[in-house]
């Protein structure tokens, strides 16, 4: 890999700033200072420091983010602010983007990431990957608008919704659970059986909660073990 590129993908250095930093003799591999930006380096069998910091490579990022209302899932966009407005510096790289998409109203748990073979696995409705949903309702709750839901619902489109797993948490709340993603599908599910969701938030990606921790527009690094349960539901 070119050292530049290894800089913009492990750093929050733009590739531009990368070569300058490189050029300005701040980047060693092993115990020989590079100057040259197209340096060709091996991440997993050579180190290499940044301004005397070891670098840590991480071949992929995976980011928990508590998404607020008013970002779209987008990796930018010219009028609208995005869910990658949000990452911090210090966990931001070239090739982020939302697995995913959540709307600008609704909140929650949002998946960043630059892998976008696992991205594609764990939202492929094949593998079962449950994303699990509270729902805040104009109506209260009723057992006919949940068996409608439950059973699988066809939409005024036509679009026909497989069964989800649903249940009343309050008189005006529902928690559903989908394993598919279609256009705005959780609201167009509850107007079908003749509700509307006011509210929509994400609490789950699969077996992996959203941290009650972060706060709205915070985010932190999946550990280990939440990517591990989030790999083995897509097997």
């Amino acid at each position: 890999m070119r050292l530049d590129k290894l800089l913009g993908s492990q750093t929050d250095l733009s590739r531009k700033e990368a070569r300058q930093v490189i050029k300005d003799g701040l980047v060693s591999v092993g115990d020989v200072v590079i100057r040259d930006p197209g340096f060709s380096v091996d991440p997993n069998a050579q180190s290499v420091t940044v301004a005397g910091t070891p670098l840590e490579f991480k071949e992929h990022l995976y980011l928990m983010l508590n998404k607020p209302e008013g970002y779209i899932s987008a990796t930018e966009d010219r009028t609208q602010k995005t869910v990658l407005d949000l990452v911090p510096p210090d966990l931001y790289r070239d090739g982020l983007f939302p697995a995913g998409r959540l709307d600008a109203d609704t909140t929650g748990f949002v998946l960043l990431t630059d892998d976008g073979a696992f991205a594609h696995d764990i939202l492929s409705p094949k593998h079962h990957v449950q994303k699990t949903y509270i729902a805040t309702l104009a109506e209260p709750v009723t057992g006919d608008c949940l068996r409608q839901v439950r059973g699988g619902i066809e939409l005024k489109d036509g679009t026909v919704c497989l069964p989800a797993d649903v249940r009343a948490l309050s008189e005006f709340e529902a928690e559903l659970k989908l394993v598919e993603g279609k256009y705005h599908q959780v609201k167009r599910m509850f107007a079908a059986a003749g509700n509307k969701v006011v509210a929509l938030r994400r609490t789950a990606m699969g077996d992996v909660p959203l941290d009650p921790s972060l706060a709205p527009g915070e985010c932190r690094e999946l550990r280990k073990e939440e990517l591990d349960a989030l790999r083995k539901r897509k097997n």
